[in-house]
């Protein structure tokens, strides 16, 4: 990416990666300098971002291909809280979508995707906002970059609103697409068993999440979630 000047973080070029720890890959990337003042990036930003992301070549190394259920699975496996009904009704979620998926026809051209794209993984630079956090990047459908600030909008009301401000950047409303219901189950999916594995020992978060467990399983829509606190 740096060498396509794309504003995202910068690998440490300096040491060999990934370092083993744990058996886990760790990274290194430059720190972004502060700017002051500088503006909290917002939808007009990540839009224009993925703008510029979506229009890179493909690259000389291979990236995987989009498997978002397989990461769902693995939260699911590795959780310590849910009872045997809950575990059934989310793994029974899982197979669902697992249809939906196989039977949505994408419309946009499939390519690098960043795959967890949401206004959060936005640093404010000194030249304009740059993207971070690569760990889901893959080839897949681009309508799924798009996906995450419009569920935001519907189940968080953001104040401004950064789906409508990245739709009005690239000229496109994923919404208004027909396989926009089934990503969105897939996204909330996401939010609902980020926090899974770590529940046990954060139970503050337990209120919360029993919210988006309980408005995800019977899929009411109108129901407004609030960020982990």
């Amino acid at each position: 990416m740096a060498d396509h000047d794309m504003p995202s973080v910068r690998l440490i070029d300096e040491i060999p990666q990934p370092i083993n720890v744990n058996g886990r890959p760790v990274t290194f990337w430059h720190a972004v300098p502060v700017s002051s003042p500088a503006p909290t990036p917002g939808g007009a930003e990540l839009g224009e971002v993925l703008r510029r992301f979506h229009a890179l070549p493909a690259p000389l190394f291979d990236l995987p291909r989009w498997d978002p259920l397989n990461s769902i699975r693995q939260r699911i496996g590795a959780q310590k809280v849910l009872t045997d009904s809950d575990h059934e009704l989310l793994a029974g979620r899982v197979d669902h979508l697992a249809d939906e998926l196989a039977a949505v026809e994408f419309i946009l051209p499939q390519g690098p995707i960043h795959g967890d794209a949401f206004v959060g993984n936005l640093i404010a630079g000194p030249t304009g906002a740059v993207i971070c956090d690569f760990d889901s990047a893959s080839i897949g459908p681009r309508e799924w970059d798009f996906t995450p600030a419009a569920v935001g909008q519907l189940r968080f009301r953001y104040n401004p609103d950064h789906h409508r401000r990245l739709a009005d950047t690239i000229g496109y409303d994923v919404t208004n697409w027909a396989g926009f219901e089934t990503l969105r189950e897939l996204r909330e999916l996401q939010l609902v068993t980020s926090v899974l594995p770590t529940l046990d020992e954060n139970p503050s978060l337990r209120p919360q999440w029993a919210d988006r467990f309980r408005s995800y399983i019977c899929r009411d829509l109108t129901a407004r979630w609030t960020p982990y606190a």
